[in-house]
Order: C-alpha cells, then structure tokens, then sequence
C-alpha cells in the first residue's frame, strides 16, 4: 500500500503540530531548572484527562494495533477479552493499589519494594526492569513499529525504525513526562477518531454501502464464529484463550502486574494532581479500553469477510487501511505511528526513571537535581540506541515478536505479582520470601512449558502465581522473627468518590452486557 501525497502532507502536519505541542507544554519559567520531580513525574501536576489518555497511549502500540487486528482474523472477538478484562483491572488498580503508592510518595516500583522489604529487591528487580524494557519491551516496540512502517508506506523496516526513535526523542527528550502525557491526549483523539473511521469504513464496505450497522448485522450473519467470547476444548484457539480460565485465571495475574505494578503503566498515575485525579484518570482509561476492541478487533474480523485469502492474519490491518480513500489513509498512518512512538518515548521515560532513581542516584548520592535530570536524558538516548541496534538480531527469527514478549515475562509475571500483593496485603511477608517468589516464578514456569507443554500459557500463569504465593507465606511463616516492615494500611484512605464508583458500576454493566451477548 503506497500513500499518496496528501497522505503524505497530513502526515507531516501531524508530525510538526505534535512537536510544537510537546515544546510548548515543556517550557519552563524563567530561572527555573527542571528537578527530578518535573522531569520523572511531572511536577506531580497531571489532570484525569491527560493521566487517562496517556495510560492508554503506552498502551497501545504496534503489536496491539496490528497483532489484535490479526487475532481478530484468526481468532474473532475472544481476543478482546484482553481489552475488557484490563477495564476492570485498572478500577481495582486505582481503588485498592494507588492510593498506598501515592501514600508512600515514590518515584518509582522499586522505591516502593525498597521501603517495603530492602535494598536487595530493590536493585534485582530494578536490574532486572531495566533488562526487560530494553531488551523485551523497547525493542519489541520498534521492531513491530518499523515492520508496520514498512507494511504501509513501503519505507525499509530499519528506516522506519530509526524514524521512530528519532521522532519520539524529538517531542519527549526535554520535557520528560510532561511532554508526553499532554501531547498523548493529541495521540489517543487521532488513535480512537482514525480507529472508528476505518471500522465504519470496513462495515460499510460490507453492506455495500448502507451504512455500518447494516454491515456490522451481516458481519454477525457471515461469521457468528468470530462472535464466541468464550472458546471451547475443541476450538484450535483454546491453548491463547482457554475457555473460562481467561475470566476467573491467570489472565488476572497478567493484567494485575501490568496495569498495578508496571513502571512503564503507573508511572503517570504517580504523577497525579492528587488521588481524585488519579481515580479520574484511572476510570477515564477503563472506558477507553471497553471501546478499543471497535478500534483494533473489528478490522481483523470484517478483513475475514473482506479478504478471507490473506497469507497471515497480521495483514488484516493493513490490508483494511488500502480501503481508506486518499487523505483519511494518512490520517490513519498518522493514528498507527502515533501509537508506537507514544510507547516508545513513554517506555524510555521510565527507563531512564528507573536507572536515574533506583540505581545511579544510590551511586552518585550528592549530586544536583539537573545532574540527574541529564543522566536520565542520557540514558533515555542510550536505550533507544541499544534497542535499534539489537532489534533484528532478537526478533528476526520469530514469526510474531509479540510471542517473544509473552514468553520471556510470562516467565516473571507471576512472582511479580506474588511480590506486590503480599507486600501490599500481608504484613508478614519478608525480604527473604520475596526474593525465592521471584526466583521460583522463573523455575516453575520453565518448568511446567517441558513438562506440561500442552497446558495453555495463561493456566500457566494463575498456577505458578498460587505455589509462588503459598511458597512465600510458608517461609515468611519460619521467618516471622525478622523485622515487621509491612504497609501499615490503618492510615490510608480506600474511599473512592461517588463519579468514580458510579464509573465503576457502570463499567461492570456494560462488560456482563458483552459477555452475556457473545458467551
């Protein structure tokens, strides 16, 4: 698919009006030098509306635009249980687990781990963070960034990839966070409004021309199969999304140390006006993310109508975008990079917050607040550098980089999650028990894949997560005579406002409304 040059030109204006936004909002006043809290943070000064949309921003990138398409294809709506799922998830996350990190007043997951066990986990796992955003994550981004580059404009995936990095640095090198949550509320207008465009476009080619809701009715009558949420032993699919197991499994354990535990994700929450607006935010993005199967999912399914021949499901979104008329598919480029350099610039942010605060702040104690505001700079160049250059060599040889994501922290995501909710919940919970959490996560799940390698990932997951749990109370249990650093929980405030309980239940509702159409 070549674009044309009024796609071309919408492009460009796209590009020059976020640059001019991300400059604008990371002025500072005269005589003032950005600190830390300005630079990581925000100067704690994000409203709901930026928080919500730049959660959603990190979000969604290549691999859920494109990969989630292409499930859609193969798969059929299933895969949005993704999506749903996560909804309930970040109110949970913003009712019971925001309002101790905003508490404590960290900067960073591992700040929090440091005050909760010791120094030990702090550093393994701020290490080990740092691994895995820029070997897994970073690379991942734009890797399947470059790839989707390449698949619409027909610019060589490596260009594409250093025109990422070199566009994200552009608008978020400066300002920090500030810089790319505000200019994100620009991203997640043109991600949803360019979304439901080519969906109404997708349906609406189906139905000849009357319209989407006659072509989403014949999308219902011509492939009911890709209606079914909740896939049978039978189907070929069960072993990605195995049954009722993605409702009451392991798929919570994955979305709870995503959404809850995640410096890439929680890190603009951290940067909140102060809990109401957090909460606001937090509501905001679950209502975006009930509507992005519409965006992401859709596509994939009238492509199985439209051009059932593709050689790969991932082409289904591409091959929807070749129906955009001329200027609207630019507009849609424009939506798809938007994305990926949204969670590029988010992800190097919280690399380079994590390495400036969790390790090099430990090592250089005195130095001024610009100091590290320039190491964190430095490093976020770096690791956009290592990612380009070791991106082909990783992920070359997988038919789909996302199942690279999903093996190697699939294999850590349990004992993450065992680490945050004992330190949140259990009091007895010691530094030594955490750490045999983290390493037994690694251990049984190598495990249980040569053992069991029929049993589905997500299974996989909820049943590590449970021997990491019970593993790390019994010892906590022979350790009960260390010193008690457990969350004092008696003076923190749960209490959520009427809008955001109200948010709440209305989210429920419309999810069991979901759920109970296409069981």
């Amino acid at each position: 698919m070549q674009l044309s040059d009024l796609d071309i030109t919408i492009f460009i204006f796209y590009a020059i009006g976020l640059l001019i936004l991300a400059l604008w909002v990371s002025r500072d006043e005269k005589s003032h030098q950005k600190d830390t809290q300005d630079y990581f943070l925000a100067s704690k000064s994000l409203p709901w509306w930026a928080i919500g949309a730049s959660l959603i921003a990190a979000n969604i990138s290549a691999e859920q635009i494109i990969g989630m398409s292409g499930s859609g294809f193969a798969i059929g709506l299933a895969i949005a249980s993704y999506e749903w799922m996560a909804a309930i998830t970040l109110l949970i996350v913003g009712k019971y687990f925001l309002p101790v990190f905003l508490n404590r007043g960290i900067y960073t997951m591992p700040q929090f781990l440091e005050q909760r066990y010791d120094s030990r986990v702090r550093t393994i796992m701020a290490v080990f963070w740092l691994g895995v955003y820029v070997f897994v994550n970073l690379t991942s981004i734009l890797w399947l960034g470059g790839l989707a580059v390449e698949t619409v404009s027909g610019m060589p995936a490596l260009f594409g990839m250093l025109f990422i990095a070199i566009f994200s640095v552009a608008y978020s090198l400066y300002g920090g966070l500030k810089a790319v949550a505000f200019t994100d509320i620009i991203q997640v207008v043109l991600l949803v409004g360019g979304g439901f465009i080519l969906t109404y476009i997708c349906l609406d080619t189906i139905a000849d021309g009357q319209g989407a809701l006659i072509g989403f009715s014949t999308l219902l009558e011509q492939a009911p199969g890709k209606f079914d949420m909740i896939l049978s032993e039978d189907h070929p699919d069960y072993i990605s999304l195995p049954g009722i197991s993605v409702l009451i499994g392991g798929m919570w354990i994955m979305n709870l140390s995503y959404w809850g535990f995640n410096q890439y994700i929680i890190q603009r929450a951290l940067a909140a006006k102060d809990i109401n607006e957090a909460h606001k935010g937090i509501a905001f993005a679950a209502y975006l993310k009930i509507l992005m199967p519409i965006i992401v999912v859709l596509p994939g399914i009238c492509a199985y109508i439209i051009t059932p021949d593709l050689e790969r499901a991932d082409q289904a979104y591409p091959a929807m975008m070749t129906l955009m008329p001329h200027g609207l598919k630019g507009l849609i480029f424009a939506a798809l990079i938007a994305a990926i350099v949204s969670s590029v610039a988010s992800m190097t942010n919280s690399i380079s917050t994590i390495f400036t605060m969790d390790v090099y702040k430990h090592i250089k104690k005195d130095a001024s607040q610009t100091h590290y505001v320039n190491i964190g700079r430095m490093v976020s160049l770096l690791s956009l550098a290592i990612a380009v250059i070791v991106a082909e060599p990783l992920l070359a040889g997988f038919e789909q980089a996302f199942q690279y994501i999903q093996e190697f922290t699939g294999f850590f995501t349990p004992g993450i999650c065992v680490i945050f909710m004992l330190g949140l919940f259990y009091k007895k919970t010691t530094a030594n028990a955490a750490l045999i959490a983290a390493i037994g996560s690694a251990i049984f799940s190598l495990g249980f894949k040569f053992a069991l390698p029929d049993l589905p990932f997500m299974d996989r997951v909820g049943l590590v997560f449970l021997i990491c749990a019970a593993l790390a109370i019994v010892i906590s249990h022979f350790e009960s005579g260390k010193e008690d650093k457990g969350v004092d929980l008696s003076g923190i405030s749960f209490h959520t406002s009427n809008t955001f309980n109200l948010s709440a239940v209305g989210a429920v509702l419309i999810l069991t409304g979901l759920y109970a159409a296409w069981w």
